[in-house]
Formats: C-alpha cells, structure tokens, sequence
C-alpha cells in the first residue's frame, strides 16, 4: 500500500536540491543589494577622499617646484 507514495517522495526528493539553490540564489540577491546599499556610497566616499588628497599633494609639489629658483643649482666649479 506504499506504492502510492513512492511518486510523490520522488518528486519531493527530486525538487528539494531545487528549491535550495532558489533559496540560496534569493538570499545572495538580498545580500547583494544591501552590500551595494551600505557599501558603494562608502567606496565613492574613500575615493572621493583619496582624489583630494591627491590634488592637495599635487599642488604643493608643483607649487614648491615653481618655488624653487636658482638656488638648487650647484655653483659651477672653476
């Protein structure tokens, strides 16, 4: 009389691996969603300051070399 079930488990048995990547696959996407919510905002924030600091070094490099005048040049030797 178990002959009626066999169909039904094989189908239960068969659609569980299934059904656990969908679910796996759904939480990945909500986890993905709230890393790009939280996280990309924090990643344009270090560039943004990574960029100005870099545009301050610059200046002062450029403005120290212009700065510099004759005095770096060693006296010719005679």
């Amino acid at each position: 009389m178990r002959i009626g079930l066999v169909p039904f488990d094989r189908v239960t048995l068969m659609l569980k691996p299934v059904m656990q990547l969908a679910a796996v696959g759904l939480v990945g996407i909500v986890v993905w969603k709230l890393a790009a919510a939280f996280l990309l905002p924090l990643v344009f924030l270090v560039v943004k300051i990574g960029l100005i600091v870099g545009l301050i070094m610059l200046a002062f490099w450029f403005f120290n070399k212009k700065g510099r005048g004759k005095e770096d040049t060693p006296p010719a030797s005679s």
